[in-house]
C-alpha cells in the first residue's frame, strides 16, 4: 500500500486545510496535544508533513516541532519535508532530510518519492554535479526506470541546459507516456532544439496545453515569433483552451514582430473568453501596444488596471520612452512613487531611457545617483550604457568618454557602442577610432562595431580607410548583418531582408518603389549616399540605398494598407537617408509611417518625425 496516498488523516489535522494565520495554526496544534493524538507517531508524522507543504511561511514551524518532539520521523514525514523544500527559497535543505532517510535509526531506505522530490531539487539549484549525483544515487537504489522519476530527470537536465542528457532519459524509456512526453518537448524547446521538439509535437498521440505552451514559448524564446503565432492559430483551429500562460506568450511573439493586429486579437481574446487580468497579462498586453507603436491604447490598458506591480509601471514608463515620450515618462515615473510603489532596477532602465530620448542629461544624471544613494540599488552595466548614450546623444562626448573611465568594472562592449553611435552623429573620428578599438578588443566579431566607424570615414570622403576596415572585416570572418524590416498586413506579418526579391508581390513594390522615387525627386529629395560603404558611382550608391529593407517594406505597406498606419519592424537602427525618405513620404503621400528601429520609435506624420532628428 502506497503511504503517500492512502492514509487517512485524523480530522483535526485535515483542519489544517483550512488554516490561514500562525495563530490559527498554533491553535490546532495545541488541540492536537491536549487531545494527545500526536502522542501517535503516524499521527505526528501526517501533522508536521502537512504543516510543511501547506504553506511555505510555515517550514521554519514544522522543521522546529520535528526537531524536538519527533526522535525517528517516517519516510513519509522526510520525503514531504523534502518535497516542500523543493519547492521554497532554499532548496538546498531538500538534502539535509535525504541524509536523515539514509541514517535514520529504523533503517528507512529513500523510494521513488524521495528521488523524484530530490531531482526536482537539483531543478531548482542549478548545479550540474548535484544533479549527477542525484541521478547516480536513485540508479544504485534502482529507481531509473520508474516513470515519475525519469519525467523528474528529463525537467532536470533541461533546467541545467544538458539536452544530451536528456535525450538518453527519454531512449531508455520503453513506453514515454504523456507527461514524460511533454517534460522531454519541454526540454528541447528550452534548450534550443525546436526543430526536434516540434517533431516530437505533431506525433504526439494526445496534446495537453502544457505541450503547446513548451513549443510557442521555444519558439518565442529563439527568435521564430511567426511560428509561434502560426501555432497559436492551429491551437485555436484545435479547440485547444488558452490559459494565461498562453496568451502571455502569443502576446511576446506579437510584440517582437510588431504585429499589432494580431495582437489585439490576442486582447480581443482575453476579453470575449473573461479570463482573469493578472497582473503579468496586463504588463504582456502594455507592452505588446507600446512595443507595436500605439502607445494610447497602451496607456488606457495600463490605467484600467486593478492591480499594478513594479514591472506594469516599469513597462508602461519603458513605452512611453520608446515612443519618444520622455518627459511623460519621468512624470508617470513621479507618479508611481507617489502610489508607494519602490523602483527597481528595470524601472530605472525605462526612466534613463526617457532621459536619454528628449536629452534631459543633467536629470538623467541625479536618477542615476539616486539609485544607490536613495534605493540601494547597485547600478548594473545597462544603466552605464544607458548615461553614455544620454551624454552622447546630447553630444557631450568628452564627458561620456570620462565617465566610461570612471565605471567601477571593465567597461563592456554597450558602452562603448553607445560612444561609437555619438561619435557617428558629432562625426569625432579621433574618438569613434577609440569607441571601435575597445568593442573590438572585446566582441571580435562585431560587425556594428566596423560599420559605424566605416560610416564615420564615408562622412570624411576617406574611401581608403573605408576599404581598409571593409578588408578586415573579411580577414576576420565578421559579416555585416542584413538589414530585414517586418510589416504586418491583415494579420498576415511579412519580411522583408535587403536583396531578397522572393515576396510573391515583389514586382508590384518595385512599381511603387520607382513611383517614390520620381515623387521625391520632384518634391527636392537629394540621397544622403554617405552611408553607403562602397566606393562606387553615386547613381549605384543610390540604387543600393533605395533597396533598404525599410524602404521596401514601407513601399508594400503604401500597396497593401489603406487608410491605417504603416507600421514597420527592424532589426537594426534606421540610416539617415531611410530616415529621411520616411519624412518626406509621410507628406508627399499623406500616410502616417511608424518605425520602430533597434533602438526606439520614430512617427512620422505631415513629413516631421516624433524624434525630432534625436536619434
Amino acid at each position: 500500500m502506497n503511504s503517500w496516498t492512502s492514509i487517512a488523516k485524523h480530522p483535526t489535522i485535515s483542519l489544517l486545510k483550512s488554516c490561514t494565520t500562525r495563530r490559527e495554526l498554533k491553535q490546532i496544534h495545541a488541540q492536537l496535544l491536549v487531545k494527545g493524538i500526536l502522542n501517535n507517531p503516524h499521527f505526528h508524522g501526517q501533522f508536521v508533513a502537512t504543516v510543511a507543504l501547506q504553506n511555505p511561511a510555515n517550514l521554519d514551524y514544522a522543521n522546529h516541532v520535528l526537531l524536538h518532539q519527533c526522535d525517528n520521523p517516517n519516510l513519509f514525514t522526510l520525503n514531504s519535508f523534502i518535497r516542500a523544500y523543493s519547492k521554497s527559497s532554499t532548496p538546498n535543505k531538500s538534502f539535509h532530510f535525504y541524509t536523515k532517510i539514509l541514517h535514520s535509526s529504523n533503517n528507512l531506505s529513500p523510494d521513488n518519492y524521495t528521488f523524484n522530490f530530490l531531482v526536482r531539487t537539483c531543478a531548482q539549484l542549478h548545479v550540474h554535479e548535484t544533479g549527477f549525483s542525484v541521478h547516480g544515487a536513485l540508479i544504485k537504489y534502482g529507481f531509473e526506470h520508474d516513470p515519475h522519476v525519469q519525467t523528474g530527470l528529463i525537467f532536470m537536465y533541461a533546467e541545467l541546459g544538458c539536452l544530451s542528457s536528456c535525450h538518453v532519459v527519454f531512449e531508455g524509456i520503453d513506453e514515454p507516456d504523456l507527461v514524460c512526453q511533454t517534460a522531454m518537448l519541454h526540454a528541447c524547446a528550452k534548450c534550443g532544439d525546436i526543430d526536434f521538439a516540434r517533431k516530437m509535437f505533431d506525433v504526439m498521440p494526445q496534446r495537453d496545453p502544457i505541450a503547446w505552451n513548451a513549443m510557442i514559448s521555444g519558439y518565442a524564446q529563439c527568435g521564430r515569433s511567426r511560428e509561434a503565432l502560426n501555432l497559436f492559430h492551429l491551437m485555436q483551429i484545435e479547440g485547444v483552451k488558452l490559459n494565461e500562460v498562453s496568451m502571455v506568450l502569443v502576446l511576446s511573439a506579437c510584440t517582437h514582430l510588431g504585429a499589432l493586429d494580431q495582437g489585439r486579437w490576442t486582447h480581443g481574446y482575453v476579453e470575449r473568453n473573461k479570463l482573469r487580468m493578472t497582473v503579468t497579462l496586463g504588463t504582456a498586453l502594455i507592452d505588446m501596444y507600446a512595443k507595436c507603436g500605439n502607445i494610447d491604447k497602451a496607456m488606457e490598458v495600463f490605467w484600467g488596471l486593478k492591480e499594478k506591480n513594479v514591472y506594469t509601471w516599469s513597462s508602461a514608463i519603458g513605452g512611453l520612452a520608446m515612443n519618444g515620450l520622455g518627459e511623460e515618462s519621468l512624470d508617470l515615473f513621479s507618479s508611481m512613487k507617489q502610489d508607494g510603489f519602490q523602483p527597481n532596477e528595470v524601472t530605472f532602465i525605462s526612466v534613463l531611457r526617457g532621459c536619454s530620448v528628449v536629452g534631459l542629461v543633467e536629470e538623467g544624471r541625479k536618477h542615476f545617483d539616486s539609485m544607490r544613494n536613495l534605493y540601494g540599488i547597485d547600478p548594473q552595466l545597462e544603466h552605464y550604457g544607458l548615461m553614455v548614450d544620454l551624454y552622447g546623444r546630447a553630444g557631450r562626448l568628452e564627458e561620456a568618454l570620462n565617465f566610461i573611465s570612471s565605471m567601477p568594472m571593465k567597461p563592456h562592449a554597450g558602452a562603448w557602442s553607445a560612444l561609437l553611435h555619438a561619435c557617428r552623429m558629432y562625426k569625432n573620428k579621433e574618438m569613434g577610432e577609440l569607441a571601435q578599438r575597445k568593442i573590438v578588443e572585446l566582441d571580435a566579431k562585431n560587425d556594428g562595431a566596423y560599420v559605424l566607424l566605416s560610416n564615420i570615414y564615408a562622412d570624411y570622403k576617406n574611401w581608403e580607410k573605408v576599404s581598409s576596415l571593409r578588408q578586415t572585416m573579411k580577414a576576420k570572418g565578421v559579416k555585416k548583418l542584413p538589414g530585414c524590416s517586418v510589416i504586418e498586413v491583415d494579420g498576415e506579418v511579412h519580411e522583408f531582408i535587403i536583396g531578397d526579391k522572393s515576396h510573391p508581390r515583389f514586382d508590384e513594390i518595385e512599381l511603387k518603389l520607382e513611383e517614390i522615387s520620381r515623387r521625391l525627386r520632384l518634391a527636392g529629395y537629394v540621397a544622403n549616399t554617405n552611408p553607403v560603404l562602397f566606393d562606387i558611382e553615386e547613381e549605384e550608391k543610390e540604387d543600393t540605398l533605395g533597396k533598404h529593407s525599410e524602404k521596401v517594406a514601407i513601399a508594400f505597406g503604401l500597396i497593401s494598407l489603406k487608410g491605417v498606419p504603416i507600421r514597420v519592424v527592424m532589426n537594426l537602427r534606421i540610416c539617415w537617408d531611410c530616415h529621411d525618405v520616411a519624412k518626406m513620404i509621410s507628406k508627399i503621400f499623406n500616410r502616417e509611417i511608424i518605425v520602430r528601429d533597434r533602438n526606439r520609435f520614430h512617427h512620422f506624420k505631415d513629413g516631421e518625425c516624433s524624434c525630432k532628428g534625436y536619434w
